[in-house]
């Protein structure tokens, strides 16, 4: 594959290719916050946890890596974040699938995770843009993705159906290989300022 699945650490956090055995971890981190609750989002409940796990990895070597995100400083998984969209023809995959535990949110770790997913797919892929996707009325993802310095493309309408039946309208977000030297240099300064 054209993206190695592989660790990738930096000061605050470890990305860690998933396997079946952080199904527990996940079930408990995933409790904080109780995101799956948020009707906009696709996190999973604590019982359908190992549902996922394995829907994840069943697509590693397709055109997806999973990764847990693991706290250096409490040795906890924290979330899980992936590449997905993986399209080495062209040089572009999408960064997502992201949640993390509430007691994490607006702290340096998602900062520090997007940092090491794009300069591993920028510096060592050579890719030449990425995407990110969220659902329209996912405001705390969407200001999330601008604060790292992604551009709104636009809004793709109706773009799913989702499982409780509510259509979605998809803001795609994006940062070219032109751009990542600065956005590189802007996450590191957010990182150092903390």
């Amino acid at each position: 594959m054209w993206i190695k699945n592989t660790v990738l650490e930096g000061q605050y956090i470890r990305l860690e290719p998933l396997s079946i055995e952080h199904v527990e971890e996940l079930q408990e981190a995933v409790q904080d916050g109780e995101s799956w609750k948020l009707w906009y989002a696709s996190v999973p409940a604590p019982e359908q946890m190992q549902g996922y796990v394995e829907k994840a990895l069943s697509k590693v070597g397709e055109d997806q890596i999973t990764f847990v995100v693991r706290s250096i400083a409490s040795g906890h998984i924290v979330g899980t974040t992936r590449y997905y969209d993986i399209k080495p023809e062209h040089k572009r995959a999408s960064i997502g699938y992201t949640w993390y535990s509430a007691a994490v949110r607006r702290t340096p770790v998602n900062t520090e995770a997007k940092l090491l997913l794009m300069e591993n797919l920028f510096e060592q892929c050579g890719a030449l843009s990425l995407e990110f996707k969220t659902h329209f009325f996912n405001h705390a993802s969407r200001q999330a993705i601008e604060r790292l310095g992604a551009k709104l493309d636009g809004v793709l309408r109706s773009h799913q159906i989702l499982s409780d039946g509510s259509i979605r309208d998809t803001a795609v977000y994006s940062i070219l290989a032109s751009e990542w030297p600065a956005v590189r240099n802007h996450l590191k300064a957010k990182l150092t300022a903390r």
